[in-house]
């Protein structure tokens, strides 16, 4: 198995979940102290996100794989999800895009913008999607400069909408339209 370090961007692939996968993502998603729950919506309460979790971690090992949701895998090692969900109303073109990378060891070397546009991509050819949209919050840096790298644009932004460890943060949506994005080739 490879180290972190030995892990480039193009290792990253997207794929259905497996049954083998189950309990790295359940340890993952059911740690109250991941750091990723300092990134992924810490403005929640902790223990909401926490029930919210260990329900879905229940379900995953309940139901077959969704479509609108795949494991990050980098050379082999599951180290996150992406998902998706159609905002209403159903076929109106509208994709909202998540991911989530659960290991610090693995931030900050461009895996997750290379996952995202991988999404992107399969978002496009897989769906009747016209827009795509991405949602944090303002302090989620590495996020927000992913998804601008990739062509998304800033599309709103809430002022100081979020309370993280009792500092306001803005919320903000970026999007991407089809027709803006090129492909893979040069994005990621």
């Amino acid at each position: 198995m490879s180290s972190p370090a030995d892990l480039s961007p193009a290792a990253v692939s997207l794929r259905g979940r497996r049954p083998r996968d189950l309990p790295v993502l359940t340890r993952w998603l059911t740690d109250p102290d991941a750091a990723w729950r300092e990134w992924d919506a810490p403005y929640l309460p902790a223990w909401d996100t926490t029930a919210n979790l260990q329900r879905y971690a229940q379900t995953l090992a309940s139901s077959p794989p969704n479509p609108n949701e795949r494991v990050i895998d980098v050379g082999g090692v599951v180290v996150g999800m992406v998902n998706r969900a159609e905002e209403d109303p159903a076929d109106g073109g509208w994709w909202d895009l998540g991911i989530l990378i659960y290991d610090p060891a693995h931030w900050g070397r461009g895996l997750g913008a290379r996952a995202l546009a991988l999404w992107v991509q399969a978002t496009l050819d897989e769906t009747d999607a016209h827009v795509l949209t991405f949602s944090t919050w303002g302090g989620n840096d590495r996020m927000i400069r992913a998804a601008l790298r990739l062509g998304f644009r800033e599309a709103g932004r809430v002022r100081e909408a979020r309370v993280v460890r009792g500092e306001r943060f803005d919320a903000v949506r970026l999007d991407l339209l089809r027709r803006e994005w090129p492909g893979l080739d040069g994005r990621a």
